[in-house]
């Protein structure tokens, strides 16, 4: 089969490599049909490469059609259509059950610290062949793939295998009160929903983004805009009766523009060998923080910062007493996919398409050309906001 691989630093390649095929009974075969490019794999095409392996196979937002399944699968299958949330859950564990699914207990990567593993994300999450590919070896397959419908287009359905429920957590875990406002930094695919969910739930959203075809999408749907200045905090805050929004989603993460103390940290670590990069990674502070320290700035006092971006580094400075003395919360981390399916699949479904599903793919490709896209992706080439790529 074909399938999108890493061969190094900004390197992607479209190879062959064998099929998967069933290794437990709770597995599932899965051809796909589309599978998208996510902001999170950029973070593996530029800065976590020391945890990738030449031929790695990339990719965790796919869905499909079900080739085959394992002998203990009743919930599916062949020709069933699922999705495949990019994180593995066995849905039984005391973290499943308490719908904290990133955290599953059964598929947590111990010998690296880390949670409940990915697909296609390194051997920090396990080295699962991701869903970048014409076909994907789903494990825990009884709980994990969301089936739906025949009917409606892939472009409905593919963004709940991560960067909808992503959002959706961004915007619940940032406790906006009712009638309150929500600021979301960065208007990448998952900013764009987190600012649409946030209007579909009644709030006020105010998105900050450099790129102005990123605001323009935004605009479509009724979210006021910012560019990203010095000065942001003043604006914010003078939008908002001089106190800031109750509430801030960081969709951006570690590699943010306007860091330049954290571009070159990235850069530095980008020329090591492997096993001194992840040593910085691991000990050092890697990642590009403007916008994060901008978000605990212009939040209000008492308000909730919601991290959604993806975050790196183990030693990265934080304002620790600003934090403290505007009484703030933070939230945080990977999304806990199937806690939130049953919330997003009416939305998805809905024909008039409240969350704007239908209007955030900018490129459709074939999987040949997924190297070419990863480029445009990560310089933000072309308006290209999100790549959806057809195996």
């Amino acid at each position: 089969m074909k399938a999108v691989t890493w061969q190094g630093r900004r390197k992607i390649s479209v190879e062959e490599v064998p099929d998967p095929i069933l290794q437990e009974p709770t597995d599932a075969i899965v051809r796909i049909t589309s599978t998208a490019i996510c902001g999170s794999d950029l973070h593996l095409y530029e800065v976590l490469g020391p945890y990738l392996s030449r031929g790695d196979i990339l990719g965790h937002e796919p869905m499909g059609i079900v080739e085959e399944v394992g002998s203990e699968v009743t919930n599916l299958a062949p020709g069933d259509r699922v999705v495949i949330p990019f994180n593995i859950s066995c849905g039984h564990c005391m973290m499943c059950r308490s719908g904290l699914q990133s955290q599953c207990e059964t598929t947590q990567v111990r010998e690296k610290g880390t949670g409940a593993s990915l697909f296609g994300f390194s051997s920090l999450y396990g080295s699962v062949p991701g869903g970048q590919a014409q076909f994907l070896r789903v494990p825990h397959a009884n709980y994990g793939p969301i089936k739906v419908g025949s009917e409606l287009p892939d472009e409905r359905y593919l963004y709940l295998s991560d960067i909808l429920p992503t959002a959706w957590q961004g915007v619940k875990y940032a406790d906006v009160p009712d009638g309150g406002t929500l600021a979301v930094y960065g208007l990448g695919p998952v900013g764009q929903f987190a600012a649409r969910i946030g209007r579909h739930l009644g709030y006020r959203v105010i998105g900050i983004e450099p790129v102005a075809e990123r605001r323009a999408m935004a605009q479509r749907h009724g979210i006021e805009t910012l560019d990203f200045s010095k000065n942001l905090g003043e604006e914010l805050r003078s939008m908002t009766g001089g106190r800031g929004p109750d509430s801030v989603v960081d969709a951006v993460g570690m590699e943010a523009h306007g860091s330049p103390a954290g571009a070159f940290a990235q850069n530095a670590v980008g020329l090591l060998p492997d096993a001194l990069a992840r040593k910085a990674v691991e000990t050092a502070g890697i990642d590009r923080l403007s916008v994060l320290h901008s978000a605990i700035d212009s939040v209000r006092r008492g308000g909730t910062v919601s991290l959604s971006g993806v975050y790196g580094g183990n030693a990265n400075p934080m304002p620790l007493f600003t934090m403290f003395d505007k009484q703030l919360q933070l939230r945080m981390g990977q999304c806990n996919v199937r806690r939130w399916t049953e919330d997003l699949l009416p939305l998805v479904e809905d024909p008039a398409d409240p969350l704007g599903v239908t209007d955030l793919m900018t490129h459709e490709v074939s999987i040949d050309e997924a190297p070419e896209a990863y480029a445009s992706f990560q310089k933000k080439q072309d308006g290209c906001i999100k790549v959806v790529l057809k195996p």
